[in-house]
């Protein structure tokens, strides 16, 4: 007996405007789609109750493992956020103090070659 490919369609089409497609061979070989064994053939394949029972406990066992994985990500996430929040505070501190000392330079301090050697390594 050879391979039985079934339709996707509820109804046969068989024979109808088979010269149309490319596809002649294929449908002429098809058997209707509800024929009384479809459902048998069906069956056959569909999962066993303790198989589905198995696949559900899997399942579980995978939810859980993966709430207890987001929860230590969250966790690693709240302790990265607050030393990036610490960082940036004593950035802005630091900034606050540059600040404070370029206010204090004098506005006409003599050029000792300091804007030149700056200017060199700025480029």
């Amino acid at each position: 007996m050879g391979r039985r490919v079934f339709f996707c369609f509820p109804f046969n089409c068989a024979g109808k405007n088979t010269g149309a497609g490319t596809n002649a061979a294929i449908v002429a070989e098809r058997a209707p789609y509800n024929r009384p064994s479809f459902h048998a053939t069906c069956k056959r394949h569909m999962a066993t109750v303790e198989d589905l029972a198995s696949r559900v406990e899997r399942l579980l066992l995978r939810h859980e493992e993966l709430q207890r994985t987001a929860t230590l990500l969250e966790q690693e996430l709240a302790g990265v956020t607050q030393e990036r929040d610490s960082l940036r505070s004593r950035l802005n501190a630091a900034r606050s103090r540059i600040d404070a000392l370029l206010a204090r330079l004098p506005a006409d301090a003599p050029n000792n070659g300091a804007d030149d050697a700056a200017k060199g390594a700025r480029t």
